[in-house]
């Protein structure tokens, strides 16, 4: 019982829905997401730069009652719906955390893409229209506690529904930093939930409001930001951006309220024979069954009774059917916990891959229900999309959207050839999808198996990171501290020598799969693991480090491109996780070629991990940084 809790807990938030689901990803933002043919409209003060939308400018002499706002430029649903955003914004004023400062800045659904009123600029944050918004308030106007709070409004700016100060939580909008602010809006309840914390922090729930939306605004709205400034100014800045909007079924909403109290008479009736089928069918095959093999059952068929809405349930026969028996002309590939099969579905015409997890796996059921626990609630360009899964026969099976180019492994170090710009997207996206899993998802995950095997490659060269099965939630203290897990080669040192998994340890993997694609050359594991990164930090020693490059790659006019590839790969290799870079910083610095890079030690750091018994430390030597402060590195 307790996994099918763990199971209703994670999977029911995103799970909602029985329609359609739009999905909106910017890790970061460059000239292109404004321009011609962009996906996003820049009106009024808005600009582009260091992989960043400033909504209001940058110079304080020209920043004076500004109005900027940017929409996304297809309008998307927003009742009945389920929706949830997730952003990274920082507010700077000059100097930093000065007290004369304002307005501030909102995340709004606007009725049109028309721009934003006349003299909109100053307190009203560029909003006159009839919207619904999120504002972020550094100015303190009448009856507002103070100049750094949150509001929620829903006709009018100048009357919010909901307002709470930011104080209490420690966070200051002015003070500079990068902070993340998720908000997440459920059609059934009515309920508006917001959550902040700094970057790379965990979300702390802030702000509660019950608000219905129809009442609000249009069927479907435009999505995005608005800022403003008046006599005293400041910088408003969208670091990265993820919204998905999920269709509720129209029915589930309550809409006639007269009906009301006779939709939950009839829900409670329902309920309870759903739940009394549950019971009557767990009694019956307890006398027919070893407990044993119920609990290994009955908890996953229990939470799909609960919770239909969750990822697809396929019937054995139909993937049986999809797969040929799961014969081996299908069969694209095997791992540690099972194989994976190419299927066909008929109704509608679509191709699969079934991951059949291994009767002879001793963790195989762990980390299927891991996987379904941790990829069903996710949502992201750069993340395999679960779409099903089957529990029948005493089979475990996960059904994923089919990667038509297979796994990125096949490529390194094969005859198979990738240039240079293709090998760079699939890095830029497997570090979108390492961002969104460590800072934008909510609760932070770590993948713990990054590798070129579990990246995913779709028609068009997409990466898509794959194979949860190793992935856990974060724990208070920011770690996951259990047996070692992962595949050697790729595992940081403080795993192998402390049993400790954070999203420092993702990026060592990362940094691994960055040498490996660059240099067009394998790790053997861990008896081998340090000869390609010795190789690589020999190059760099003797200022060649374009020597070890895949001799393929043959883009001379991509020649500064590539080395900064290998200099990030290296600084995200560091034996001491305090001092590799945050992905968000890797991110930047592939969209932008003007972002400064991390600062190198003329030689590679060593570290030294002593254990003793069951109690493990580990003390870490590093050279001084080229010829910065010793340990310093830049990393924000």
């Amino acid at each position: 019982m307790l996994i099918l809790v763990i199971l209703y807990t994670l999977l029911i938030p995103s799970c909602f829905c029985s329609g359609d689901v739009f999905n909106i990803s910017f890790p970061s933002f460059d000239s292109s997401s404004c321009g011609n043919g962009g996906n996003l409209i820049c009106m009024g003060s808005v600009s582009v730069g260091n992989g960043s939308l400033s909504i209001t400018p940058m110079d304080p002499n020209t920043a004076i009652d500004q109005v900027g706002r940017v929409l996304y430029r297809h309008p998307v649903i927003a009742w009945p719906a389920y929706i949830v955003t997730t952003f990274t914004i920082r507010i700077i004023t000059s100097p930093i955390g000065s007290s004369r400062a304002g307005d501030g800045m909102a995340f709004i659904l606007a009725q049109d893409s028309s721009p934003s009123p006349r003299e909109s600029y100053g307190s009203y944050m560029g909003i006159f229209d009839k919207s619904t918004q999120v504002e972020f308030d550094t100015f303190k106007n009448e009856n507002e506690p103070d100049a750094n709070h949150i509001a929620i409004d829903t006709t009018s700016i100048d009357n919010p529904v909901a307002v709470k100060s930011l104080n209490s939580t420690g966070i200051d909008l002015k003070g500079g930093g990068e902070i993340t602010v998720k908000i997440e809006y459920d059609g059934w309840t009515k309920n508006l939930k917001i959550y902040v914390s700094y970057a790379g922090e965990p979300l702390v729930s802030f702000l509660n409001h019950t608000i219905k939306m129809r009442g609000t605004v249009p069927n479907f709205v435009y999505v995005g930001f608005t800022a403003a400034t008046g006599v005293l100014t400041e910088t408003h800045q969208v670091l990265s951006w993820n919204f998905t909007s999920i269709q509720l079924p129209e029915q589930s909403l309550g809409i006639k309220d007269k009906k009301k109290s006779v939709i939950v008479l009839v829900a409670f009736i329902a309920g309870l024979l759903v739940l009394a089928t549950i019971v009557a069918i767990f009694v019956v095959r307890a006398h027919r069954r070893n407990r044993k093999r119920i609990a290994k059952k009955e908890d996953i068929e229990e939470l799909i009774a609960i919770s239909a809405n969750g990822p697809k349930l396929f019937a054995y026969k139909k993937l049986s059917k999809a797969t040929h028996n799961f014969c081996k002309e299908n069969l694209l590939g095997t791992g540690g916990f099972g194989s994976v099969y190419k299927g066909t579905l008929s109704d509608p015409h679509t191709t699969i891959a079934v991951k059949k997890i291994s009767s002879t796996s001793k963790q195989g059921e762990k980390e299927y229900l891991a996987e379904i626990c941790t990829i069903g609630r996710l949502r992201h360009k750069n993340l395999l999309q679960l779409q099903g899964w089957c529990h029948d026969r005493d089979q475990l099976l996960l059904v994923y959207e089919y990667m038509p180019n297979g796994s990125l492994d096949r490529f390194i170090g094969k005859s198979e050839f990738l240039d240079w710009p293709t090998r760079y997207k699939i890095l830029l996206g497997l570090a979108s999808a390492l961002v969104y899993l460590h800072e934008e998802c909510g609760n932070p995950v770590v993948h713990r198996d990054v590798k070129p095997n579990n990246v995913m490659l779709d028609s068009d060269y997409n990466a898509h990171l794959g194979d949860f099965g190793l992935a856990r939630l974060l724990e208070n203290n920011g770690s996951v501290t259990t047996m070692i897990a992962g595949t050697p080669g790729y595992l940081a040192p403080e795993v192998s020598f402390m049993g400790r998994a954070t999203p420092e340890s993702d990026v060592y993997s990362f940094g691994m799969v960055v040498l490996e694609l660059v240099c067009g050359r394998r790790t053997k594991g861990m008896m081998d693991e340090n000869s390609l990164v010795d190789n690589v930090w020999r190059y760099y020693e003797k200022g060649a480090l374009l020597e070890c490059v895949d001799k393929m790659v043959e883009d001379k006019s991509e020649e500064e491109q590539v080395r900064r590839t290998l200099m990030v790969g290296l600084a995200c290799l560091h034996p001491d996780y305090t001092l590799r870079p945050r992905m968000r910083k890797v991110v930047h610095i592939f969209m932008n070629p003007d972002e400064p890079l991390m600062n190198l030690p003329e030689t590679r750091p060593i570290a030294v991990h002593l254990s003793f018994n069951s109690t493990s430390f580990s003390t870490s030597t590093t050279t001084d940084f080229g010829h910065s402060a010793p340990g310093e590195i830049h990393t924000e």
